[in-house]
């Protein structure tokens, strides 16, 4: 089952036609986000964010698009028996009225998707996940770059070569030729006591999960966190290279070129990082 503007419909249900403007246009955002035991993990987090994105695209937000109401939607797709289980959903948004770039009222439809997750947390995977740069293409160090928009042509070119290369992942740059993401998530560099992330304005997704970890690590004595741009000349001198996302959590990267990566911090911060998501689900958190 989903959910399509409020109706639950069957997985082989067709409602999207040749003039859906998420299709055709790429006019489209979403929300890729944790529910665990019935509860939405950093629900907040991903409301506002949904909420920005559809500002800065010019969607108009119906009044009773509350936090509330997205929770609610969310949760009716599942059954008491689904609640019982991890679950990954996405939350997508798209632009009503026709194909043409002019003609739009701007108003939306959303519909909610959702898969049976292994783990109800953050688990980290100790197997082989090797890199390289994508040089194909690149991703240009603007705000709509930091959106989850349907328009993932660039990812999926690079997912390819990943595939064809015999690569876990690819890292991606911008314009300017510095790396500022993985096709799965935001990327963070260990070289040292010092933890290094690219900032947003370099063009990389502003994830939820990049948020909370810079939040946890900000907190920690044992780490100097800094958020800077990252030259692809950096990555064979760091100590460790790991990814974040939503729904993994941490993926340490194993290898990059000749270059082979531990995972000590990642495992360290990966048990913190599952702290503040269970404590997230605490009444009055």
């Amino acid at each position: 089952m989903f959910n399509f503007n409020g109706g639950l419909l069957e997985d082989n249900s067709s409602f999207l036609n040749e003039k859906n403007r998420g299709v055709q246009l790429g006019d489209a955002v979403f929300e890729e986000l944790r529910v665990v035991n019935g509860e939405i993990i950093y629900l907040e987090d991903h409301y506002l964010r949904l909420m920005s994105s559809m500002r800065i695209l010019r969607m108009e937000i119906p009044m009773n698009f509350t936090m509330e109401f997205m929770e609610a939607e969310i949760l009716k797709i599942f059954s008491e028996s689904d609640l019982k289980k991890a679950k990954r959903v996405k939350f997508n948004v798209f632009r009503n009225s026709q194909e043409d770039y002019l003609d739009s009222d701007n108003s939306i439809s959303y519909f909610i998707n959702s898969s049976t997750l292994e783990n109800p947390f953050f688990v980290l995977n100790n197997s082989i996940y090797e890199v390289e740069l994508f040089k194909d293409f690149y991703k240009n160090s603007t705000m709509l770059s930091n959106l989850d928009t349907n328009n993932k042509i660039l990812s999926v070119v690079a997912a390819i070569y990943a595939r064809e290369n015999d690569y876990q992942d690819c890292l991606l740059l911008n314009e300017r030729k510095q790396v500022i993401e993985a096709i799965n998530g935001n990327i963070f560099v260990v070289k040292g006591s010092q933890v290094k992330t690219p900032p947003i304005t370099d063009g990389c997704t502003n994830g939820i999960l990049r948020k909370k970890l810079v939040e946890v690590i900000s907190n920690l004595k044992e780490f100097e966190f800094v958020e800077d741009s990252v030259s692809p000349f950096e990555l064979q001198k760091a100590d460790e290279l790991f990814i974040v996302n939503a729904i993994d959590g941490i993926i340490p990267i194993t290898k990059y070129r000749k270059k082979e990566f531990v995972n000590t911090v990642s495992k360290s911060l990966l048990g913190k990082l599952n702290a503040a998501a269970r404590l997230s689900l605490s009444p009055g958190s």
